[in-house]
């Protein structure tokens, strides 16, 4: 079965920046809805930010104005770059998709998951 995989997570300080790719090869379609999660220890999975199959983007509230969503259509990914990182936006990331080009913040209408890459932002 096909699932997104991500990469680009690691240990960067307050202030730092970091780019986060989702490569979605397995999927035939490169206009489906994408979505980054997240999820810290003891907290729920909360949406960082969606990419519809139209480019129409949406950011939580943590994270708009320092997190940008994009898509490479011509290589089936979705990036997300974080900048001005801060210790609270410690966590497991994981990209997720849908078949369709309209995107919730619900992760229960996701069917596809990556494994997560880890972000960490620590002094």
């Amino acid at each position: 079965q096909a699932r997104p995989v991500e990469s680009g997570g690691g240990s960067v300080q307050p202030g730092g920046s970091l780019r986060l790719s989702c490569a979605l090869s397995g999927f035939t379609a490169s206009g489906n809805c994408v979505a980054w999660f997240r999820q810290s220890p003891g907290k729920e999975r909360e949406v960082v930010a969606t990419i519809t199959g139209n480019n129409f983007l949406y950011y939580a509230e943590a994270v708009e104005g320092r997190f940008t969503i994009s898509r490479d259509h011509a290589h089936n990914s979705v990036f997300l770059q974080m900048d001005s990182l801060r210790p609270e936006d410690t966590a497991m990331y994981t990209c997720a998709t849908r078949i369709g080009a309209i995107c919730d913040t619900y992760p229960s209408t996701y069917p596809y998951w990556g494994q997560g890459t880890q972000v960490t932002v620590s002094a």
